[in-house]
């Protein structure tokens, strides 16, 4: 596998979602209107926003852990039964750190 493309992607897909957090605090720090119909439904919005920077966050975790399972050489090896991770897989999930078995082992 080409570990050069897969960095370049995460470290890519990494800038995204910090800039998608930073444009996110950046609204959710901003004064509220004045007008309680309008607070209303900013909150709302707000509620949208905090929940895809949950998720944002979650997915900047994951891909952190993989570009550090990269430096360290363990990026093809699984989290929970140390054996290879398909080339499939990661080409798919490039941020997953288990195998097929374990990953439907563990949801299950």
């Amino acid at each position: 596998m080409k570990y050069a493309q897969v960095r370049e992607s995460l470290l890519k897909k990494q800038d995204e979602l910090e800039d998608r957090l930073g444009r996110i605090g950046q609204h959710l720090t901003k004064p509220g209107n004045q007008d309680w119909s309008e607070q209303a439904q900013e909150r709302e919005n707000d509620e949208v926003l905090e929940a895809i920077g949950q998720e944002s966050e979650h997915e900047l975790h994951n891909i952190k852990l993989a570009l550090r399972r990269l430096d360290e050489d363990e990026y093809e090896i699984c989290d929970s039964c140390g054996e290879t991770i398909p080339e499939a897989r990661l080409m798919a999930m490039p941020y997953t750190r288990h195998c097929i078995g374990c990953a439907e082992r563990l949801q299950g």
